[in-house]
């Protein structure tokens, strides 16, 4: 079992940067591939970025470039750095844990956390 608790949301303007991070239990950290998922209201939850356990990296194409993700094994945490954000990048986002190589579908993740907000003003 791998619980996961988000960090880091709120409100920023447009161009703003924040960095997120996702806390996890457990000894086996390392041994996961990390993703960082976002849902918009109304809208279905998708990918942003992936990181794998030897720290292989993929990202959407909508925030290649402005987002960076990473992990720290010795803290069990996976951070997201965000910056030049935009109004479109407002959803709630969520870290996931896969057991599998790097995957952007998110059924391939066995553990969520419970989300935090990120809001981008214009």
């Amino acid at each position: 079992q791998v619980q996961l608790v988000e960090s880091g949301g709120g409100l920023v303007q447009a161009g703003g940067s924040l960095r997120l991070s996702c806390a996890a239990s457990g000894r086996t950290f390392s041994s996961y591939t990390m993703g960082w998922f976002r849902q918009a209201p109304g809208k279905e939850r998708e990918f942003v970025a992936a990181i794998s356990r030897s720290g292989n990296t993929d990202y959407a194409d909508s925030v290649k470039g402005r987002f960076t993700i990473s992990r720290d094994n010795a803290k069990n945490t996976v951070y997201l750095q965000m910056n030049s954000l935009k109004p479109e990048d407002t959803a709630v986002y969520y870290c996931a844990a896969s057991g599998l190589l790097l995957r952007r579908r998110p059924s391939a993740y066995d553990y969520w956390g419970q989300g935090t907000q990120v809001t981008v003003s214009s």
